[in-house]
């Protein structure tokens, strides 16, 4: 293990835990939090509404930071082989951060008063109803530079079978995210949910297992 992770500090795992454990919670509470939205809905293609409408918005803009520290994390555990594709990771998952932070934070404390405020045009900026541009921008953070980050993120694990696992898992969900550009092709957005399943489904469980991984290291000494 510590011949794989020359560079994995005790630092760097603490941040590892702290990162994967956090990304498994925030995403657990966006899938409970997506559900009762739902629920809560009289009609299938009405939009979610508040309180889960804004909590939603809340749960993604702290969520996608953990995600860049878990990816730099990963740069850190990676042999010296994959260290540029674990960059690239890093990179790519800055770049998903960067894009829906901005697109989420400015729904939460602009869109929502725009909507409402009977400008024409304004449901094409800011509104999740398809096309718009709130909506492409999302998707280019999700289902392009998501699936980058972790498929960059994959060869850095490998030899154990648990390595492997989130190997798998990875390319998994980085293949699904990648699957749900698929709603933009038909101009159908129920074909998104296929990348939903890629990162609110499968790259939780890759993170739960990075945390376990992480946990059973013996980083390097200073």
């Amino acid at each position: 293990m510590g011949e794989v992770a020359r560079t994995f500090t005790a630092s760097a795992r603490r941040l590892g835990l702290v990162s994967a454990i956090g990304c498994v919670l925030l995403t657990s509470a966006y899938a409970a939090t997506l559900v009762a939205g739902l629920r809560s809905l009289q009609a299938p293609h009405q939009p979610i509404g508040d309180p889960f409408f804004s909590m939603l918005e809340i749960l993604i803009i702290a969520l996608t930071p953990l995600m860049v520290a878990l990816m730099g994390v990963a740069h850190a555990w990676a042999p010296i082989e994959a260290k540029v594709s674990s960059l690239l990771a890093v990179v790519f998952a800055g770049l998903l951060a960067g894009v829906t932070c901005s697109v989420h934070f400015v729904i939460l404390t602009v869109g929502q008063h725009a909507a409402s405020s009977g400008v024409a045009g304004m449901p094409l900026l800011f509104s999740f109803t398809w096309p718009s541009v709130a909506y492409a921008l999302d998707i280019l953070a999700w289902d392009v530079f998501f699936a980058l980050a972790v498929l960059c993120a994959a060869p850095a694990f490998d030899g154990s079978r648990l390595a492997r696992w989130i190997r798998a898992l990875l390319v998994a969900s980085g293949a699904l995210a990648l699957a749900g550009l698929s709603g933009v092709a038909a101009g159908d957005m129920r074909l998104r949910n296929i990348g939903i399943v890629g990162y609110v489904g499968v790259f939780p469980v890759a993170a739960g297992l990075m945390a376990l991984l992480f946990h059973r290291a013996t980083p390097r000494e200073s």
